[in-house]
């Protein structure tokens, strides 16, 4: 199976996901398995230091597809050329981003094999890999093989598996591929800067609000605020302005449910669940959310969870490791100052 182990590395503007070294990792595993080498596909411009960084971490060789026509990702000219460029593939490792869950669709259309999406955990069959993904809502977790058909394409949860060191003193080829274009209708207009703050997808820990943030009955809104809605919303500000405190503290990543962002309370980009990031952290803090299934979705896989509501019979604490039942109002500030305390900040 020499030369037969490859994986995708997805990047933006030539700096790379940490998932894609997640699954360099995976693919070096599996290389060593099979007495095979790890071959990375690396497309953009200017992207030569992204090849060498990839021998770093585990790559025995790089196909690196180099032209100003690939500096922005288009998905029909990407899965052209990954599928060009994996024919003689035996498995091909993406991780899993927005970007790679259409352009590992395409290229298992165009390559007429199968793929297993969003893996979390996998084993050696033989020559194949049998790939441990989640389904219904994660709900169940069901085992998936692409026995005849080649390549094998799994793309990875993100931090569901390890991400390797870099070795500097690794070497390896990188040989330049040429760039074949051919109908692209897609068109890149521009880039919008999404909110500052920890990636959800990277994030060691997560906290997050929900619908429940918005329901304290002490706090009573400016007289001028007399509207309804509008002294919801207030309320929601001051409830998420606790758990904001929170992630600070922690230095973690601001999360939400998707009650809290349908109302209106914050962005979209902030949100977890099965229509929004799906998360992998080693601390998620759940504060006023009730768990609803489309939520559970997106953070089930989470190491530690830790839920905080008024609601003891919330669906979130079947899944908690860590539970307290009680008004979020109080819990979270009192949470917040003993972290203080013991991080000395």
């Amino acid at each position: 199976m020499a030369n037969k182990i490859f994986v995708y590395i997805d990047h933006f503007n030539g700096q790379a996901l940490p998932a894609s070294w997640e699954a360099v990792g995976v693919a070096r595993t599996l290389a060593d398995h099979f007495s095979s080498v790890v071959t990375a596909v690396v497309l953009g411009y200017e992207v030569e230091g992204l090849a060498n960084l990839s021998i770093e971490y585990g790559a025995d060789r790089v196909l690196m597809g180099d032209d100003p026509e690939l500096k922005d990702y288009r998905p029909e000219p990407f899965a052209e050329m990954v599928s060009q460029l994996t024919t003689e593939a035996e498995i091909l490792v993406l991780p899993t981003t927005s970007r790679t869950r259409e352009l590992a669709g395409m290229v298992a259309v165009d390559l007429e094999t199968g793929m297993a999406p969003d893996v979390i955990t996998f084993e050696i069959d033989g020559d194949a890999v049998l790939a441990t993904r989640p389904i219904y809502a994660g709900k169940l977790l069901t085992k998936v093989v692409c026995r005849e058909k080649r390549p094998q394409i799994i793309t990875l949860r993100t931090r569901a598996f390890p991400k390797p060191e870099p070795d500097s003193g690794r070497s390896g080829e990188v040989i330049r591929v040429e760039v074949v274009m051919g109908e692209v209708v897609t068109e890149v207009t521009g880039y919008t800067e999404s909110e500052a703050g920890v990636s959800l997808a990277d994030a060691a820990i997560i906290v997050s609000g929900g619908r429940g943030v918005s329901s304290n009955p002490k706090l009573t809104p400016p007289d001028e605020i007399t509207d309804e809605k509008e002294q919801e919303m207030w309320r929601a500000q001051q409830g998420f302005a606790l758990v904001r405190q929170l992630a600070e503290t922690l230095g973690a990543a601001m999360g939400a449910s998707r009650a809290a962002v349908d109302a209106g309370y914050i962005p979209y980009p902030h949100q977890v669940g099965q229509t929004g990031k799906v998360v992998s952290p080693d601390l998620y803090v759940a504060c006023g959310i009730s768990g609803a299934i489309q939520h559970l979705a997106g953070m089930r896989t989470s190491k530690v969870i830790v839920a905080i509501n008024k609601d003891s019979e919330a669906p979130i604490f079947k899944l908690a490791r860590f539970g307290v039942a009680g008004d979020l109002f109080d819990i979270v500030p009192a949470f917040t100052r003993a972290l203080k305390e013991r991080l000395g900040k």
